[in-house]
């Protein structure tokens, strides 16, 4: 294939040299829970175990250690939600670099926290990674200190596409590769460095469907800023591609999917419980589309799990999601007599279904009630979402009127 772009295979395998010894090796492991979906090897590329907890460090350090001792000095100046953040953080520390970086002012605290203990400065500004990464650029401008570019630089993707080496390294007879993407440095480099090596390949960029930028920008020919984002996956929730991965994604990417909020909370669940790997929302993108719909692709299977620095609470929050739109949790509202033994009857027939009541909660004063009437809003734990269809249809069947909520 031939390559026009400002990075090259060579540029990838270099960095490849550079971040050896200083990049965790991150074997890919077989996943049997999904390899059962198509009958074909599945295997999850583990960058949640990666130093400081995601890629960011690969192209991070590609970077900067090739900066003069001039610009070391200066320092460098980055914009982040979290893991850029952490990864530019940790690569000034053990380069001597001092590091600032400006955050969304919603950054989660665990990010937060692990990036000034690798050393940083952090400065907070703006709802977006946008605003940040604005104001970064104002304050290299200002300082002289350098900018790290999250995505948009040509030694940041060459760093990124060490992944995509790996993964053939360990995978060679890969039919598709699916990766994590939001400003598109990931995407780009692996895409690059897998395509160049084995163009038959077919590489997918995955993203929120709340904060997808590159759908329309790739219709478009050009990148195009979103106007709103909305995602629990902030990791990814960049309103713009950035021109060098954006130029590189035109030419190498055979596809973009998008995933709802849902399918995120799902795929977190079931990485946790069924991989044992803790991911992130935006780190779980590429996990998401191959669950949601596994028969679309082709195996061999090799999926990037990008990042898995999250926010405890927001870990909880997604979980009860997960849970919910993996059918473990029901919650309906049942209609019953008001007088005594009513609810323990009720309760009774549920348990006798084999579902766990986690919470009951009583209703008198729902105008649609009849005088003898009272609502009962019952939540429970069922094993899936054919045991919920099961429990909710035999609720049914004993004469209750039952409405999901």
């Amino acid at each position: 294939m031939t390559n026009k772009h400002s990075v090259s295979l060579n540029d990838v395998q270099e960095a490849a040299k550079r971040l050896n010894g200083i990049i965790r090796p991150t074997r890919l492991i077989n996943a049997g829970w999904l390899e059962r979906q198509i009958g074909k090897p599945v295997a999850i590329k583990p960058e949640n175990l990666q130093r400081a907890g995601s890629f960011k460090i690969r192209g991070a350090y590609n970077l900067m250690s090739q900066l003069s001792e001039a610009d070391r000095k200066k320092g460098v100046v980055a914009a982040s939600a979290g893991n850029h953040a952490q990864g530019v953080a940790l690569a000034a520390q053990l380069l001597g670099i001092k590091s600032t970086v400006f955050m969304p002012v919603g950054a989660s605290i665990t990010k937060v926290v692990a990036t000034k203990g690798y050393g940083a400065e952090v400065k907070f500004i703006g709802e977006t990674l946008d605003v940040a990464i604005t104001a970064a650029k104002e304050a290299s401008e200002k300082s002289g200190a350098v900018f790290i570019s999250p995505f948009d630089h040509p030694h940041i993707v060459a760093g990124q596409g060490t992944v995509g080496l790996e993964i053939l390294q360990e995978m060679p007879d890969v039919k598709t590769v699916l990766v994590c993407t939001g400003g598109g440095g990931l995407l780009s480099g692996t895409a690059l460095a897998i395509k160049e090596l084995n163009p038959q390949v077919k590489v997918i960029g995955v993203q929120a469907a709340n904060a997808a930028a590159y759908p329309e920008s790739l219709k478009a020919g050009k990148p195009v800023a979103l106007t709103s984002m909305n995602t629990i996956a902030d990791g990814i929730a960049v309103g713009k591609p950035g021109d060098v991965p954006f130029a590189i994604i035109q030419d190498y990417v055979d596809e973009i999917i998008t995933v709802s909020e849902s399918e995120l909370s799902v795929a977190i669940l079931q990485t946790l419980e069924r991989g044992k790997l803790l991911a992130e929302p935006g780190g779980a993108a590429a996990a998401a589309a191959f669950i949601a719909n596994p028969k679309h692709f082709e195996g061999p299977v090799a999926i990037v799990l990008s990042g898995g620095n999250i926010d405890p609470l927001l870990l909880e929050r997604i979980m009860q999601t997960g849970l919910a739109s993996a059918g473990r949790y029901l919650t309906v509202r049942i209609r019953i007599k008001d007088k005594p033994g009513s609810l323990a009857l009720l309760l009774t027939q549920i348990g006798s279904l084999g579902a766990n009541i986690l919470d009951v909660f009583h209703l008198r004063t729902d105008p649609l009630l009849a005088l003898d009437e009272v609502a009962v809003n019952i939540t429970m734990e069922t094993r899936g979402t054919e045991h919920e269809k099961d429990v909710l249809n035999h609720i049914k069947a004993l004469g209750h009127d039952a409405q999901v909520q």
